[in-house]
């Protein structure tokens, strides 16, 4: 077995992506826009693994190579490198936490240990699976030097020095931040772990707006960049003369005025052709909440051409990607319009493309069209007494939207005459 057949001259100066072997399953990875890493590749009971063993400007490759070296030595041994590593993170976890605890007072916890207990108590009333993952996120990789520390022993300083570094560079998620250590406090303080007189350290108002330099500009709301709605016809018209499953999944999603995961993680089980209806169960909604799609002709059209060939189980995607069991990947639309040269446009963008139509170019009421964008209409009390969906009037919505793209519509006088009413 070669070892050894890279210099440091040259992992100095290679660039060229790839897999650059230095010999005894030690290669120097490089991926373009990514950071260079060391790996270890092994095989473990007939199946290849990767050991990532840190970014080439943190290990250097005599370094590298020692921990090659002790991962061999694992694997003539019978371990496995990456449980053994997992085993011993584990374990020094552990130890840091009996430390602490024999550092902290009977009843004062740590701030981490809090934040956990704080979070468990309070996720299930948070709207979706992604809120409660960014919680954990923020607080384990930004307040990470809090975590050890007893929330009785915070300070304004503390707060401050995980603060500044973000403050102006990623300005929302440091707000995000003190907010969360704010209210993680504020609940210590209410299960009596902090005793009074005391200020919570992450205030903003009083403490920490004075600490903290002003932001220049607020965060400019993001527009996806959408292709005006007069060139869509000419747009579709093209489309539809690629063969692509991506192709027919894009044009499903402008007929129906959908968001991309909705339309790619589409599953027989939630399609009725005998009733023209899509239903979209609450986990895959933004705001949770059931979505009925009244699917215009061609969105039927599109949907019986995927069965034909496929056993429709209704576990399986409409849309199927390369993978057994997989869906069309998160970029395949994306990379069809790119591919069409039209790559400065995004998928999401096409809800605007509609939404500017139908206000532009229609007489449909402005909740009607907001619900067929799955958007929630009116405030909280409001939407307690109106408990309907407008289905029939958005069935209409999608239509009419389907006529233009088709090009029908503009053959007709556009106006009030362009517009079928439906009565309230």
């Amino acid at each position: 077995m070669a070892l050894n057949k890279l210099s440091a001259r040259k992992v100095d100066t290679l660039s060229q992506p790839g897999w650059h072997n230095d010999g005894g399953g030690l290669y120097l990875r490089i991926i373009e826009g990514r950071p260079t890493k060391w790996v270890y590749v092994f095989k473990r009971a007939g199946k290849r693994r990767e050991m990532g063993l840190g970014a080439l400007t943190d290990v250097s490759l005599a370094a590298a190579r020692e921990l090659a070296t002790s991962a061999r030595q694992l694997l003539k041994d019978g371990l496995d490198p990456i449980d053994e590593r997992k085993a011993a993170v584990v374990k020094a976890a552990e130890e840091a936490a009996a430390a602490a605890r024999e550092l902290e007072g009977p009843n004062t916890p740590l701030f981490g240990a809090f934040a956990d207990t704080y979070i468990d108590t309070h996720e299930e009333g948070w709207r979706n699976p992604k809120h409660r993952q960014q919680w954990r996120n923020t607080i384990k990789t930004h307040g990470k030097p809090l975590l050890m520390k007893p929330v009785d022993a915070i300070t304004a300083d503390d707060v401050l020095a995980i603060l500044k570094p973000i403050w102006n560079k990623i300005p929302e998620t440091a707000g995000r931040l003190r907010g969360r250590i704010e209210n993680i406090l504020d609940a210590a303080k209410a299960s009596k772990h902090i005793a009074s007189p005391w200020e919570n350290p992450a205030r903003w108002k009083g403490n920490l707006i004075h600490l903290l330099p002003r932001r220049k500009n607020k965060k400019q709301v993001r527009h996806h960049p959408a292709i005006p709605y007069e060139e869509m016809p000419d747009f579709m018209r093209q489309l539809r003369g690629r063969p692509a499953v991506a192709a027919r999944a894009l044009e499903l999603t402008i007929l129906c005025a959908t968001r991309t995961n909705e339309t790619l993680k589409m599953k027989w089980s939630e399609v009725s052709l005998p009733t023209e209806v899509w239903t979209v169960p609450k986990e895959r909604m933004k705001m949770n909440v059931e979505h009925r799609i009244p699917l215009p002709p061609r969105a039927v059209e599109i949907i019986k051409e995927m069965a034909l060939g496929s056993k429709c189980d209704p576990d399986s995607y409409v849309f199927p990607g390369q993978g057994r069991g997989s869906s069309l990947s998160q970029m395949s639309m994306t990379m069809l319009l790119r591919r069409m040269k039209l790559g400065h446009y995004t998928v999401h963008g096409m809800r605007s493309s509609f939404r500017d139509y139908m206000g532009d170019m229609t007489h449909h009421a402005e909740s009607t069209v907001e619900q067929a964008l799955a958007h929630q209409v009116g405030d909280e009390t409001s939407r307690a007494y109106r408990r309907g969906d407008a289905f029939l009037k958005r069935r209409q919505v999608l239509r009419d939207w389907e006529s233009y793209l088709s090009g029908s519509a503009r053959k007709r006088r556009r106006g009030k005459s362009d517009v079928t009413s439906i009565a309230a």
